[in-house]
């Protein structure tokens, strides 16, 4: 049996008694080996929340299958829930601006096939990076934005979201606010990675905000993005404590490390189903 392909089922549904039973129940009754397994029952909210990992081929039939098999389960208990294929690689679509180091960590983590995806190309408000990203073979597209064409050029991003499938957008410190309708559009679908710990420093230059106020520590944030900025629920954080003797230049460099490692084990969370959102919070189950 092999021990690479998996299918991921991840819910969310109102609490009540018999969930576990009756999803754990349906998969040994078709032979389906369980890897992993992870729940959380939110009390205040009254929801539940649940991951099931299974290998592909213990169970007699595809996804398809599965999907339509568990669909009477699913409705019964008023499920939000998703069954992914480890077999099928999520395609990211990347947004960049002037920064770097973001996008630099996500294309030699995606050649050392740390992550399972496909890059079906990089989109850029600036020309910086379109040698970088055409060296590895990924189509790079200009797409610039000024205060007269955002409707424009954010339809654009959209159609090139269209036209390659993309599964999610990755801002990996694209510095432009997203319109509205685009993000109201893809719910769920982009991610940002925001250089401070929210909910402080929103907006731009956040480390010289987090220096005038002297903190004693800075950090990143990797949330999905919402009409409201940088508002949208949290994925992952984490933080590196600084003191007085740091300047706003050190507070930057410091950030970065942060940045490329929230953004990555956020990026990877999301990709492995293991986010569930339920308003604005989200369950990890890592």
């Amino acid at each position: 049996m092999s021990s690479s392909r998996r299918y991921t089922l991840s819910l969310s549904c109102p609490d009540r008694v018999g969930i576990v039973a009756a999803v754990s129940g349906f998969l040994a009754s078709h032979q389906g080996w369980i890897t992993e397994a992870s729940h959380h029952a939110d009390a205040e909210a009254r929801r539940f929340f649940m991951r099931q990992e299974l290998l592909a081929d213990s169970l007699p039939f595809g996804i398809d299958a599965l999907r339509d098999k568990f669909a009477p389960i699913a409705a019964g208990f008023d499920m939000d829930w998703r069954i992914s294929d480890s077999a099928r690689k999520k395609r990211v679509v990347i947004l960049v601006s002037k920064q770097e180091h973001c996008l630099y960590d996500l294309l030699a983590r995606w050649q050392a096939d740390e992550l399972n995806i496909e890059i079906p190309c990089v989109i850029s408000n600036h020309e910086t990076f379109r040698g970088f990203v055409e060296w590895h073979g990924i189509p790079f597209h200009h797409v610039p934005v000024t205060p007269d064409n955002k409707p424009a050029a954010y339809a654009k991003v959209a159609d090139l979201f269209r036209e390659v499938e993309g599964d999610v957008m990755v801002l990996a410190r694209y510095m432009q606010i997203l319109s509205p309708e685009l993000c109201e559009n893809y719910p769920g679908q982009i991610i940002n990675i925001h250089h401070s710990f929210l909910p402080s420093f929103v907006g731009a230059k956040p480390y010289h905000q987090a220096y005038t106020r002297g903190v004693k520590l800075i950090g990143a944030t990797c949330h999905y993005v919402t009409s409201e900025l940088d508002q949208g629920p949290i994925i992952e954080q984490d933080v590196i404590r600084v003191d007085h003797s740091d300047a706003p230049d050190d507070l930057v460099r410091y950030g970065k490390d942060i940045e490329k490692a929230v953004l990555a084990r956020g990026l990877r969370y999301h990709l492995e189903d293991r986010v569930l959102v339920h308003g604005n919070k989200t369950v990890v189950f890592r």
